[in-house]
């Protein structure tokens, strides 16, 4: 008996495999099971190393209905994507999207046909990438911006590894003429620690501004 298979990459700021189930079936799939792989990149991940996506390649047989939200849940770039598609549509399973329902059926032996679906299939995957690699500037650009806005409360940086007391204290044996290993030895922090606050005091008070210390 044919299977209809709903594959879901999930991360935390993207719909759960809950909703998409719904969307699936409001779209008029009936959805036998469900795989998600939760907090996987779906830029850094191919599909067959992710835990369900692996599990795809194992359960899927002929006749069998791979339904995903839009193509980009098959693969990591265009190479991975297009390759997943023409490997499942090879052992006689159709793919299918939610979004613009979209069909890959390796069926059809007409080479008009083919050539379409080939040309359909390459584009799409094009499409995924391009909005991947878009995010990830949008992103980039996001962090950058804030460090140029001197917005230390937007991109806060790493936590710094001393208290308030500790650098009132550090400021003080500096200002005394006592050296970095016996501040560090006296405060319990590193030695890089102190020369970093001592090279830079306005950054390391910034930093302790920034998270509230």
């Amino acid at each position: 008996m044919t299977k209809t298979i709903l594959y879901a990459r999930v991360s935390t700021a993207e719909q759960t495999i809950d909703h998409q189930i719904t969307q699936a079936r409001q779209a008029g799939f009936t959805v036998d099971e469900a795989l998600s792989d939760d907090g996987v990149s779906g830029v850094t991940v191919p599909l067959a190393e992710r835990p369900q996506g692996k599990r795809l390649f194992d359960i899927l047989r002929t006749g069998d209905t791979l339904v995903v939200r839009w193509v980009d849940r098959l693969g990591r770039n265009y190479q991975d994507v297009t390759d997943n598609i023409r490997e499942f549509m090879r052992r006689g399973v159709i793919v299918r999207t939610i979004i613009n329902g979209m069909v890959f059926d390796g069926a059809t032996k007409d080479p008009m046909q083919m050539a379409v679906r080939d040309a359909l299939i390459g584009f799409m995957a094009a499409m995924a990438q391009a909005q991947a690699e878009a995010t990830k500037e949008a992103q980039r650009a996001g962090i950058e911006h804030a460090k140029r806005k001197d917005r230390p409360r937007v991109y806060k940086g790493r936590k710094p590894s001393y208290s308030r007391q500790q650098f009132s204290l550090i400021l003080r044996l500096l200002d005394g003429g006592t050296g970095a290993s016996e501040i560090a030895k006296a405060t319990g922090l590193t030695r890089q620690t102190i020369l970093r606050i001592r090279a830079d005091r306005a950054a390391a008070e910034e930093a302790l501004k920034a998270w509230g210390l």
